[in-house]
């Protein structure tokens, strides 16, 4: 066959392969978008809570709930979730999720009272929590390759990671230009640039029907979550002994023994029990709930201290967690290497104790404090996080069975988001005065502190011991 003929004939075949490479890098594109949107709205928030309260009224209970009704859904649907996607095809309960996300976008922005923002927040976590799993389920269909797929993990996680840090500094300068709802608006060009290429792109998954949803696991799971948090949140303006705030206590003791009682019975958990059967997989899930009591909830507060106390602009206290933000990302990719060194479980106890020390190094604050006085302290915070959550997620999918690590990543992506909440309720509770304000914030730090040590405890001694009964 003459020469010319061969390349005719390998034509089609390398150009069937440069559009699937392209479209796989589209979807990854996509699935970057979505799930760097999610984590966008984790931190952008946090800097424009003053402008919300002034616009908006209401007090830090208000606040803490615009904070915490995103995170309560996300925490509490995400497992369900991936089961949607398994039943209803990946790709379709994706776009409905962006579909979802970007409406309650909108709705927050155009939100005339904090009610109607608390519940456009619900709906926006709900969304979150859609499009977490299924962007993952969306990205191993799109790469067979083991090598290529890591890859796109890779591109996908550092993406997130970038939202995560650009949050504070975006959501200042648009307030500054603008107002606090553009911190919502600018989700809307995103969502309608991710859906497109979702629709366009993505390839949809095998449509598992016999995956069932636990409705009922999932409504006493909201439930108990949220009459946790609210009994929190209140008890800051109510009282500790207000009834109310005794019967959500109460509430929510009863629904989470509920769930349990469900998990324990049903055919298709949403949470499989068993897996607290593995030592290393419980020590690793307790470590992500505390980590993140001590560490969002501390975010929470310093945003109200910077701007509350110290009177600092949005768009200065977006600058001033710039530093702190962005250090979690170069220490990311650190952790592997000295994970490698010293071992899994001691990085997260570094990481841990890095962290207590640098809430320890802020107890001191007061109002005016210099921030170049509290910015290492900060950065060390953070650092620890960073350094923490690569072994910390590797040490847990590594303690189950392959075939159970999407479930696994869910569980600890759902307790971290509940820690994030319990975090935010405990903290904002301590500081619901003005005039009880740093004192609250000097006990948060010996809190986060605590917990960060406590967490350490648990990993250092539990893994230790683990290996000694093996």
């Amino acid at each position: 066959m003459p020469a010319d003929s061969l390349q005719l004939h390998s034509f089609p075949k390398a150009w069937n392969t440069r559009g699937a490479q392209a479209a796989s890098a589209l979807t990854l594109a996509a699935m970057s978008l979505g799930y760097g949107v999610v984590q966008l709205d984790v931190t952008i928030v946090n800097t424009a809570l003053e402008a919300m309260s002034k616009t908006l009224g209401g007090g830090v209970a208000e606040l803490q709930w615009v904070v915490s009704a995103y995170t309560i859904a996300f925490a509490a649907f995400i497992l369900t979730a991936g089961a949607l996607g398994d039943r209803i095809g990946a790709k379709r309960i994706f776009m409905a999720g962006f579909a979802i996300f970007t409406a309650a976008s909108l709705a927050c922005a155009l939100s005339p009272n904090a009610i109607v923002l608390i519940g456009a927040r619900l709906v926006q976590g709900l969304a979150a929590a859609i499009l977490v799993p299924n962007s993952l389920a969306l990205l191993n269909h799109a790469y067979t390759d083991d090598r290529a797929r890591g890859r796109a993990v890779a591109v996908w996680a550092a993406g997130a990671s970038l939202a995560l840090t650009a949050g504070p500094f975006v959501g200042g300068t648009l307030i500054t230009l603008v107002g606090w709802r553009a911190i919502f608006l600018v989700n809307l060009p995103i969502g309608l640039a991710g859906l497109w290429l979702s629709w366009r792109y993505a390839s949809e998954t095998t449509r598992a029907r016999s995956r069932e949803v636990d409705l009922p696991g999932q409504l006493a799971a909201i439930g108990a979550l949220g009459s946790l948090a609210g009994a929190i949140i209140e008890a800051g303006a109510l009282g500790w002994d207000h009834p109310a705030v005794l019967a959500a206590f109460v509430a929510s003791a009863v629904l989470a023994a509920l769930f349990v009682w469900r998990e324990s019975r049903a055919a298709q958990p949403m949470l499989p029990l068993s897996l607290f059967g593995h030592r290393l997989f419980t020590l690793t899930t307790i470590v992500g709930l505390l980590v993140n009591v001590a560490i969002y909830g501390l975010i929470f507060v310093l945003s109200l201290y910077f701007q509350r106390i110290n009177g600092l602009s949005a768009w200065w206290t977006g600058l001033a967690f710039v530093p702190m933000m962005g250090a979690v990302l170069p220490v990311n990719l650190l952790a592997p290497r000295l994970a490698e060194r010293i071992g899994s479980c001691q990085t997260i106890v570094v990481g841990t104790c890095t962290s207590a020390l640098g809430c320890l190094g802020l107890v001191w604050i007061e109002a005016g404090t210099s921030y170049w006085a509290i910015v290492a302290q900060m950065i060390a915070i953070s650092g620890g996080l960073g350094l923490l959550v690569p072994p910390l997620t590797s040490t847990l999918l590594g303690s189950v069975e392959k075939a159970r690590s999407g479930i696994a990543a869910g569980v600890l992506n759902a307790t971290r988001q509940t820690g994030s909440v319990l975090g935010v309720a405990l903290f904002g509770s301590l500081i619901a005065s003005d005039s009880a304000f740093m004192t609250g914030l000097h006990q948060s730090l010996i809190i986060s502190a605590a917990v960060l040590l406590i967490a350490a405890a648990v990993i250092g001694f539990g893994a230790r011991s683990s290996t000694h009964t093996m």
